[in-house]
């Protein structure tokens, strides 16, 4: 191996439990390294690539049957789930330590700001495509609830640069993107799209250095599984946004609940045993 491999052998080796829920890129900055070096690392120990090294880890790691090379099978049943809910309780316990850290990465000071500027303008549209739309659903259900005017774009096409442009030209000042793994290429090119037309982006994402423009972000680690991931922690960040949004309205957030609450009983829209 090469220096730089045995680096990232040296890290595997010293934090092998927390090494085996990291994204390449993430196991390339806690071992000093690039991501293709982290590539190059697997396909050295003869895997396809990083994501089937870490799944022949994952049971050492878990204390699950050994896996001692590229053929060995992951985990299956209990203990494979088990396996993902831990890694999603330590997504949530990364963002908790840095929402209550004396001295954290401003990630709360970022949310307060972000939720009062996003509360002032309208309208608000929110961008989520393929699989970021369902979080961006699940945001604007919420976010009307504190705002008047919150405009979903979770369709691709011209239907997604007119929905911006539409927005633009009705005064939006900015747009919040929701961007998980993996990033679709017209999400990118419909933010560089909104950036030309004077749009500031905010963006709820998986890492803080993002490969599309946004002044704001908001991000979280994805749990990355075989065959999906999963988006606890990002999905905690966008209820914080919705509630800074509210917090930086009360009255208007008020009157807006309690209508309603006046509304669904009056229609009966929700069943209460």
């Amino acid at each position: 191996m090469s220096p730089v491999q045995r680096r990232i052998a040296r890290y595997l080796t010293s934090h092998l439990t927390e090494a085996v829920f990291l994204s390449s890129v993430e196991l390339a900055e806690r071992a000093g390294v690039s991501q293709p070096s982290v590539t190059r690392f697997a396909m050295v120990l003869g895997f396809a690539g990083y994501p089937e090294l870490r799944q022949a880890l994952r049971p050492l790691a878990l204390g699950g049957e050994e896996a001692t090379g590229p053929a060995a099978q992951p985990a299956h049943g209990e203990a494979r789930h088990c396996a993902g809910v831990e890694a999603e309780l330590r997504n949530l316990s990364a963002v908790h330590e840095r929402l209550c850290a004396e001295e954290g990465d401003g990630l709360g000071e970022r949310i307060g700001d972000l939720g009062g500027a996003l509360a002032a303008g309208e309208p608000l549209p929110v961008l989520g495509l393929r699989a970021s739309a369902g979080l961006a659903t699940t945001f604007c259900h919420y976010a009307r609830r504190v705002h008047p005017d919150v405009r979903m774009l979770t369709h691709g096409g011209s239907e997604l640069a007119e929905g911006l442009h539409s927005a633009r030209r009705a005064g939006a000042e900015w747009v919040l993107a929701v961007m998980l793994p993996r990033y679709p290429a017209e999400a990118v090119r419909a933010l560089a799209y909104a950036d030309r037309l004077g749009l500031r982006i905010a963006a709820i994402t998986d890492r803080p250095a993002v490969p599309f423009p946004a002044e704001v972000v908001l991000d979280a680690p994805v749990a990355d599984r075989p065959a999906a991931g999963s988006h606890a922690a990002p999905m905690a960040l966008a209820m914080a946004l919705v509630e800074a949004m509210a917090e930086a309205a009360p009255l208007r957030t008020g009157a807006r609940l309690s209508e309603l609450d006046r509304m669904a009983e009056e229609t009966g829209e929700f069943y209460v045993d």
